[in-house]
């Protein structure tokens, strides 16, 4: 358990450190937008980048692995948004809402530093594939259900405009592309200038896990809707277990990757949640909610499942 507690420690560490300065510290909630101007449009696809360069791009292209991984997101969204229409008596805005809160783990800001700390390098190519398909299969959806609730029905073209440039303009997405271009032709950037995205991609998760906690900290726990636990079994429990059951009735998978992929949908709900609920103004209270309680219970089944693999138990 101590090798456990030395792997969980220092994500937690930061985002309970984050928590408590957010707390304890008289600051504006508006003082972190350049902080996430740096880790959405510099370090985190410094961090991706870097990851995918050093990636044989033969590992790059398992077609296999990301239509299990996708279908078990499709699926664990899909289960939050019955959820989700029973809990809301049938409103779309709203459930899609819950579908995102039960199926968007927190790959971004979490996945790359906890998969490669506990799994070693050879998590990044299974992370960012994870990361990539996953967001383009919830940005998809999330527009065009939304579009479908909405009292104003834009046109299929618009909406199909909007989910491109989404999917397409997504930094973290710019940089896996072309860390992906870099890999296929076994290129990298001159010494001085890979030695500073290098450092760049070194500060990606201790900020993000930072930020992450004081964001929690600044939107207290007002409002814990009912459906909030069968939201969270799906994401941290479910969710898990559908990508395990995919992966090992497709067979032939590397066991590294199977775990990469387990300990990426046992995360816990990503911030984003609550920025799309506040784009949409829907289910915005309630989708803060879901973060913080999520996060909070994350503590106990990531450690679990993490001391589950460290045994033997699951691989």
């Amino acid at each position: 358990m101590s090798d456990v507690a030395g792997l969980v420690f220092p994500f937690f560490g930061l985002i309970f450190l984050g928590f408590l300065c957010g707390r304890l510290a008289r600051a504006h909630e508006e003082g972190l937008a350049w902080f996430n101007v740096y880790i959405v449009y510099v370090a985190v696809p410094a961090l991706y980048f870097v990851l995918i360069s050093r990636t044989p791009f033969e590992e790059l292209a398992n077609v296999g692995f990301v239509a299990a991984t996708t279908t078990a997101t499709f699926t664990a969204f899909l289960i939050s948004l019955g959820i989700g229409l029973l809990a809301s008596r049938g409103n779309l805005a709203e459930a899609t809402m819950q579908g995102v809160a039960g199926s968007y783990s927190n790959v971004g800001y979490m996945g790359p530093g906890l998969t490669m700390a506990a799994l070693g390098p050879a998590a990044a190519a299974p992370t960012a594939l994870i990361f990539v398909f996953d967001c383009t299969l919830l940005f998809t959806l999330v527009p065009f259900l939304m579009s479908v609730a909405g009292p104003r029905h834009d046109s299929l073209g618009a909406t199909a405009r909007l989910v491109v440039r989404r999917v397409a303009l997504h930094p973290f997405n710019i940089a896996t592309v072309v860390g992906g271009i870099a890999a296929y032709f076994h290129w990298l950037p001159p010494a001085p200038v890979m030695q500073m995205v290098t450092l760049l991609s070194g500060s990606a998760a201790p900020c993000a896990l930072f930020v992450m906690g004081v964001t929690v900290a600044l939107r207290p726990l007002k409002r814990v809707p009912p459906e909030l636990p069968a939201l969270l079994a799906v994401k941290l429990v479910l969710h898990p277990v559908i990508v395990w059951t995919i992966l090992h009735l497709v067979g032939g998978f590397d066991p590294l990757w199977v775990a990469t992929a387990v300990l990426m949908a046992s995360l816990p709900p990503a911030l984003n949640v609550f920025v799309i609920a506040n784009q949409y103004r829907v289910y915005v209270e309630r989708a803060s909610s879901v973060v913080l309680v999520g996060t909070v219970i994350s503590v106990v089944t990531v450690t679990g499942l993490l001391a589950a693999m460290v045994h033997g138990r699951l691989f």
